[in-house]
């Protein structure tokens, strides 16, 4: 199906993170006009700018961060800086923009974080969301929630489709269910259209979430350990971040993605001694360490992309013996130097 982003208006908000800005970055590149909103606070500049000079990885973090702005400033892609939860605030904004396309992916997207934090994660998840709806209530084509393979909980299966039982564990699982529930609601009272996607595992450059992947690279790249919960036969659906952009691209394109959900993932889970075994071809002498793992994180596996790939012609690229050596060749190209891991602190 060919498709003209060209003039295309999408917003994201929350779009200066990991995922939106890579997103933003492929829209632009195919011709849309993006705008992004966000307050730059969560696990974003001011966080890290803000934090004490002494917190662990400080510099690197804010190095990533400012390389995302500055590929979002050479692409000429405007950054309203607002904090999202401000109703009348991020109403002004998206008045000027009049989006076609809202994609909300604002979020405290970090389960252990949250739960440390509801408050803050209940604020900036679902705060965001609801003034986002309000205004896109019969005033734009298509409205986009970013939710998580976390809303199922423990898979009961080795394989889950989006008709899985949601039994989320944790703050984090429980707020995409709620963020689910009020989309869906907002489609049955105001006929707003919407799609839900369910993301996994993901990872990529420019990612300062501290998700699995990351944790290993920086932690070799140091000369520390590969730390891993548990035993290591645990699996996830490990998903690169371009394969990711590729659907929600197509979930833009595609009239039959309206009012749907969707798996957005690799399709294939992997153990973590799997990723393991992949780090070790670049980090060949990166110590293993096993322990005990969060017993709030649930047990997962492989998420069905049957339906992306039958309805959008989702075509993941990336298994992680493709996706992570990208990923470790972007670290070595952020710092040829090695100036961020000279002198830290490794595990011991």
């Amino acid at each position: 199906m060919n498709f003209d982003f060209k003039g295309k208006r999408i917003a994201l908000i929350g779009g200066a993170g990991f995922i939106g800005h890579n997103l933003a970055l492929a829209l632009s590149r195919d011709g849309a006009h993006v705008e992004i909103i966000d307050g730059l606070q969560v696990n974003n500049l001011l966080a890290f700018a803000s934090a004490r000079a002494d917190v662990p990885d400080r510099d690197l973090y804010l190095a990533i961060i400012n390389q995302r702005l500055e590929l979002l400033r050479q692409a000429g892609i405007s950054l309203n800086i607002q904090d999202a939860r401000d109703y009348h605030a991020l109403t002004h904004i998206l008045v000027r923009i009049q989006p076609q396309v809202i994609i909300h992916l604002a979020a405290v997207s970090h389960a252990g974080k949250s739960n440390k934090d509801p408050y803050s994660t209940f604020d900036h998840s679902l705060r965001t969301l609801e003034n986002a709806l309000d205004y896109a209530r019969g005033n734009i084509e298509h409205f986009i929630f970013l939710s998580s393979s976390m809303v199922y909980g423990n898979f009961l299966t080795p394989e889950v489709g989006e008709d899985h039982p949601l039994n989320s564990i944790g703050i984090y699982g429980a707020l995409k269910v709620a963020g689910e529930k009020m989309v869906i609601a907002y489609n049955q009272v105001f006929k707003l259209p919407y799609t839900i996607i369910r993301p996994s595992a993901l990872y990529g450059p420019r990612c300062v979430s501290r998700r699995v992947g990351q944790i290993f690279i920086e932690s070799a790249m140091k000369g520390g350990k590969l730390r891993v919960d548990g035993d290591g036969n645990e699996r996830l659906d490990f998903t690169f971040i371009d394969d990711l952009v590729q659907g929600i691209e197509l979930v833009i394109q595609h009239p039959n993605a309206r009012n749907d959900i969707f798996n957005l993932t690799y399709g294939q889970s992997r153990s973590i001694n799997d990723l393991v075994n992949v780090m070790k071809q670049s980090f060949p002498g990166a110590p293993v360490q096993y322990v005990e793992r969060d017993n709030l994180m649930p047990f997962r596996g492989t998420l069905s992309i049957k339906k992306a790939k039958e309805m959008l012609g989702y075509a993941p690229q990336n298994p992680i013996e493709v996706g992570f050596p990208k990923y470790i060749a972007w670290y070595k190209e952020l710092d040829p130097s090695g100036k961020f891991w000279m002198n830290i602190k490794v595990d011991a």
